[in-house]
């Protein structure tokens, strides 16, 4: 008897899920149609799926075991007929699969899938500015794009569509082989007419009836405000068109440059100001360089090194407002003084200072 769990690369009592799964990794690994398929392991996976696929029959499998006989029509529950057209199994008219259902997305046995045209990737470097804030950056990109004297239809302008002579209109190709399971139909997408039943009787003399050509488009990027260094931009659709399909989509990879003075932190810009030993003590009033401009921020009496003083919503812009700008405060002790200063420094030191 055949395991069809094994068949499968499943353990006994697997879900329906499970080999829905199972099945369709295999058929896409060994269906005729791939230059790597194998055509009497994709039959044998195919019937495996027949039952286990089937919740009657999994069930009735899973019961008699042994017994049960998928080759004879003698086994117990099963009847082999079912696959050779009986009416209780597929109306009587062969074995049939909602192959679009299975093979959608692996591009074969008629799924219905649109094509895609390849994603675009390109880097552009911005000013820390123009990452808290925003900008609108216009590229150059060589690529094909969708014929703009057809409109991408492939048609010559004023030509009228006729029938496909491939499909004779349907969009779709029936393609049927017998297998131990007798007829098994597949449906796939013309090919001529990329599944719209129609064909120009004149193609477009600039593209050849492609519907696309490689032309320079200038795209406009609008970076939002408060993007970090390393994040993508999706732009769908401003890949690379594909004739009869959807085009690709543009990756933008941002890379930010420093800023001489400002740092980030998450939504907080972060800055370093340094002042006199003796504004830290006295406190004063001082000019800080911000985004926005400068910014007088009045230094309190007795502040210490490495002190945080906020200046709000100078920060980064985001959904909920913006961030706060932070000065941390480095007090320079100096190096060289005066006889005079020191004099003055011992007569604080007997202060208790």
């Amino acid at each position: 008897m055949k395991d069809y769990y094994k068949i499968l690369g499943l353990e006994k009592g697997a879900s329906k899920d499970e080999v829905k799964k199972a099945f369709r990794k295999m058929a896409a690994k060994y269906h005729p149609d791939k230059a790597s398929g194998d055509e009497e392991r994709y039959k044998e996976v195919t019937e495996a799926y027949a039952v286990l696929g089937d919740e009657k029959k999994k069930a009735e499998y899973d019961t008699y075991g042994q017994s049960f006989n998928g080759a004879g029509g003698g086994g117990a529950g099963f009847n082999w007929a079912d696959f050779q057209g009986g009416a209780q199994g597929f109306g009587g008219q062969g074995f049939e699969f909602d192959l679009n259902d299975i093979f959608q997305n692996f591009g074969f046995g008629g799924g219905g899938q649109v094509q895609r045209g390849s994603d675009i990737s390109i880097d552009i470097n911005l000013t820390f500015e123009e990452s808290i804030f925003g900008v609108t950056r216009k590229v150059l990109l060589t690529k094909n794009n969708a014929c703009t004297y057809c409109d991408g239809t492939g048609a010559k302008k004023g030509s009228s569509q006729e029938n496909c002579s491939t499909c004779g209109g349907q969009g779709k190709i029936r393609e049927s082989r017998q297998s131990i399971m007798g007829s098994f139909t597949t449906v796939r997408e013309c090919s001529t007419c990329h599944g719209t039943g129609k064909v120009p009787k004149e193609r477009c003399p600039h593209c050849a009836g492609a519907g696309i050509a490689r032309t320079q488009e200038e795209i406009a990027i609008k970076v939002p405000a408060g993007i970090q260094n390393g994040e993508v931009i999706r732009m769908t659709g401003r890949g690379e068109a594909m004739p009869h399909g959807q085009p690709g989509d543009l990756y933008i990879k941002v890379h930010v440059e420093q800023h001489a003075t400002i740092k980030r932190d998450g939504n907080t810009l972060i800055s370093k100001l340094p002042i006199k030993l003796t504004d830290a003590l006295l406190g004063a009033t001082y000019s800080i360089v911000t985004l926005d401009g400068t910014v007088d921020i009045k230094i309190p009496a007795g502040i210490t090194h490495g002190e945080l003083l906020r200046i709000k919503n100078k920060g980064v812009p985001s959904e909920r407002g913006r961030g706060d700008f932070m000065v941390k405060i480095s007090v320079e002790t100096p190096k060289k003084i005066s006889r005079k200063a020191e004099k003055l420094i011992e007569e604080l030191r007997g202060e208790g200072l």
